[in-house]
């Protein structure tokens, strides 16, 4: 069943979800972070919330030329071609670096980033950072990443025995967000649909709006971790090869 709407007072205005929230996601050349290669991105800079309920929103994207082929696969989810790629994106270091810089910007001055399976898009970011030869985000920092906050590994733990899958798109429907299902796959589309999804989850669950900014990366990554133990527990049962990361947002060692 999907949850009712998100009316204006529902998140405490102290929390840090009614601060400025910073949306980000990546298209790439496929599944494998540290591999692939970023081929858009998106950020939604979302303002605090106001009184009525209402928040500004920029939306900013970036279309990249990876320097490889992007496969068939890749472009039927995301539908950039090679071609476009490499006659209308700019080169991929160039791009790395404005969002990267955007990203850093955002996490120096305490401004939670939203990334829906944060772990991918971070560990691709990073790792193309360090394949063009340039700063890596906690280079930037001078720390490690954070805040962070991720909805998957939210709605993981605040409802961990629901039953189905938890794609964006199952999270959409179930919070009761319309995500334009067919732009869903762009970038942009995917930042705002879970920008708008966390909003909904803090209605349903507002306890997590009452975490404190400082314990945001501690919590998620401990919740993390518990899922992946028992997941990696359910593949061993079944005779399966337990392959979930249990580190969060970067694996361990990069």
């Amino acid at each position: 069943m999907s949850q009712p709407s998100r009316p204006a007072t529902a998140t405490p205005h102290a929390s840090w979800a009614a601060g400025p929230l910073l949306g980000f996601d990546t298209e790439t050349t496929g599944v494998c972070p540290t591999a692939d290669r970023l081929v858009t991105a998106a950020l939604v800079a979302r303002g605090p919330l106001r009184t009525d309920g209402t928040r500004t929103q920029q939306v900013t994207t970036w279309l990249a030329d990876p320097g490889v082929a992007i496969p068939a696969s890749a472009t039927a989810v995301h539908g950039i071609s090679t071609e476009r790629a490499r006659t209308e994106g700019r080169p991929a270091g160039e791009v790395l670096e404005e969002v990267s810089a955007a990203l850093a910007a955002a996490m120096a001055a305490g401004t939670p980033v939203v990334a829906y399976n944060a772990a991918y898009d971070l560990t691709l970011l990073e790792s193309e950072l360090i394949r063009h030869g340039l700063p890596t985000l906690r280079q930037r920092l001078g720390r490690e990443l954070g805040p962070v906050v991720d909805p998957l590994v939210i709605d993981r733990r605040v409802d961990r025995y629901r039953r189905g899958k938890r794609r964006l798109t199952d999270l959409c429907g179930f919070y009761g967000i319309d995500p334009e299902a067919a732009g869903l796959h762009t970038a942009e589309v995917d930042v705002v649909a879970t920008l708008d999804v966390l909003d909904a989850m803090a209605f349903a669950h507002p306890e997590i709006t009452r975490i404190p900014r400082t314990e945001l990366m501690s919590w998620q990554a401990a919740a993390h971790r518990d899922w992946a133990e028992s997941f990696n527990e359910f593949l061993r049962r079944r005779g399966r090869t337990p392959d979930v990361a249990p580190d969060w947002p970067l694996p361990a060692g990069m």
